[in-house]
């Protein structure tokens, strides 16, 4: 098995490489499935990689391994049950042929293909070699990332007429303030059936949002919720 070596850094932009973990834990089609289970506790791991040198061959998930693990509901003892799956390798219960992406994908193509084909992970492949994991816990490590939510400041929602100009001046208003924006987020009106509104989130380097508030409504914007680290504020 390899061993799991975490990033020290990230790298811009917001790529898969950006967030994936490299290097993961990896096991043999030849490895036992009593092996595998000690490695996914041993690491809190969800899934394995399974490889034959470099290339990837397959995946096994915790889900995988429960479904064989010894059950009350068979004839069988434990002992024997025991016996059996000692006797099991990972390439009896491993998916085969797993889909993968590249660590130059962006980090929407990925969380849009886990989304699409409901898996929790992806095998990061280049030149036919795995290089990486990127799992749900990466893409949202990402999204708290990239609204700097663990930053102090505030967060405030406007709801905003889709056309040419809007973000510049939303920004000039802030910026005319002295306000540093650290993130700026935008989102349909799922409500809108007209895709005229959207929603846009700024997350500011401020805790005074009184004056700021004024300014963006004395130009017309909408302003639907305010919050200091994920906390309303009335």
């Amino acid at each position: 098995m390899s061993k799991t070596v975490k990033r020290k850094g990230k790298v811009r932009p917001m790529l898969v490489r950006a967030v994936m973990t490299p290097n993961p834990v990896t096991v043999t089609e030849e490895t036992t499935v009593h092996e595998a289970m000690e490695a996914m506790q041993k690491g809190n791991f969800g899934r394995l990689l399974v490889t034959r040198g470099d290339r990837l061959v397959g995946i096994v998930t915790e889900l995988d391994l429960m479904r064989i693990s010894p059950s009350a509901a068979t004839t069988l003892s434990i002992w024997e049950q025991n016996a059996l799956l000692a006797k099991m390798r990972v390439k009896d219960v491993m998916t085969t042929d797993p889909v993968t992406i590249g660590p130059d994908a962006t980090v929407e193509e990925a969380a849009l293909l886990m989304r699409d084909l409901h898996i929790s992970g992806l095998p990061v492949v280049e030149n036919d070699k795995v290089i990486g994991i990127v799992t749900e816990r990466d893409l949202f490590d990402a999204f708290v990332d990239l609204m700097h939510a663990p930053k102090p400041g505030a967060r405030i929602t406007l709801r905003v007429v889709n056309e040419i100009g809007v973000l510049a001046k939303m920004t000039r208003v802030v910026s005319d303030l002295g306000i540093n924006i650290l993130a700026i987020a935008a989102f349909d009106d799922e409500e809108d059936e007209d895709n005229v509104h959207s929603f846009v989130v700024l997350k500011v380097d401020t805790k005074d949002t009184e004056r700021l508030i004024e300014a963006l409504e004395a130009v017309g914007f909408s302003v639907v919720h305010q919050g200091f680290g994920g906390s309303q504020v009335k």
